[in-house]
């Protein structure tokens, strides 16, 4: 019976890998070996908290077992004592770990983006086009976008500038809603959104939970379809800890799209490389590394004709 003598090599395995992590650490290896040894999806997880009267959301689960935000309220280390128990783990196996780990207060926020954070971000985004009346198609198609993000000093997303060219394919449009979708543990009622040419800021609106910022972009005139405009505008943020990646998704296939980082001269990463992803889901592939330039710190990639996923920029500061 092969298959059943894989499935116990697979977990005599995990088993191994959990021993091992509730050793040495450091807390997210052994949380993830822990969840991954008893097989239990994260919904899973949050439920059996729920019935021990703690509630925390499958987004925080997700980070903590990445590495990506470290449990230190004391909601938090009520939920960690208790996952000891659901995950059959030793008394203070867990605490023990995050009470010998040595990380900057800075990792309680998270370091990328995961799945959930991106689909609940997604439903937020419906309801604040709702509110400006604007639906998911704005009439416009992209012909060219080219957007520069800068990371500042502090290793942190300072800002970033969007440089467009679209083509009407509807009577009557005269604006466009710009997404911005800050950083994790951002503060987006801080963000300032500025209309650099050929526009001007109307209403903006923001989810503090998801980071989610968007704001009108009023053109001077109405387009026909068929015409083009050219308008450039720009988001100050600044508002979360340290950034280690800039990623953009795109719906219907469309024209060009160029994305540079640049970084703060004194705060320069170790190493950058591009993406891609099918869909928020789907693993990322298409790896390929990029040199920083020499004078002005940057990298950058360009698709020449995007297709429907996602494209970004990733970096390691050590």
């Amino acid at each position: 019976m092969p298959h059943a003598t894989q499935h116990a090599d697979v977990a005599t395995v995990a088993t191994a890998e959990l021993d091992a992590a509730l050793r040495v650490g450091p807390f997210h290896v052994a949380l993830r070996a822990a969840i991954a040894a008893r097989g239990l999806p994260l919904q899973r997880v949050q439920h059996h908290l729920s019935r021990h009267g703690v509630k925390v959301g499958v987004t925080s689960l997700s980070y903590w077992q990445q590495g990506a935000r470290r449990p230190q309220r004391p909601e938090s280390l009520r939920a960690v004592r208790a996952l000891e128990e659901i995950l059959q783990l030793p008394e203070e196996s867990l605490i023990r770990l995050l009470a010998h780990t040595d990380e900057d207060p800075a990792a309680e926020r998270p370091a990328a983006r995961s799945y959930r954070s991106l689909v609940e971000a997604s439903g937020v985004l419906e309801h604040l086009l709702a509110e400006l009346g604007s639906p998911l198609d704005g009439g416009l198609h992209t012909v060219g976008h080219h957007e520069r993000v800068r990371i500042g000093g502090r290793r942190e997303l300072a800002g970033r500038e969007s440089h467009h060219i679209v083509r009407a394919h509807r009577d009557g449009v005269d604006r466009f809603v710009a997404v911005h979708h800050g950083d994790p543990g951002c503060a987006p009622e801080r963000m300032t959104v500025h209309a650099v040419e050929n526009c001007r800021t109307g209403r903006v609106r923001c989810d503090h939970d998801t980071g989610v910022l968007v704001a009108e972009l009023l053109f001077d005139t109405r387009l026909r379809a068929g015409d083009t405009f050219l308008f450039r505008y720009g988001v100050e943020d600044g508002t979360a800890g340290v950034s280690r990646e800039c990623v953009r998704g795109f719906g219907p296939a469309g024209g060009q799209y160029a994305l540079q980082v640049r970084f703060d001269e004194h705060a320069l990463p170790v190493r950058c490389h591009r993406f891609a992803q099918h869909s928020a889901a789907a693993p990322r592939s298409g790896r390929q590394e990029l040199a920083l330039t020499g004078r002005h710190h940057s990298v950058h990639l360009v698709e020449p004709r995007v297709r429907t996923g996602i494209v970004g920029i990733g970096w390691d500061w050590e």
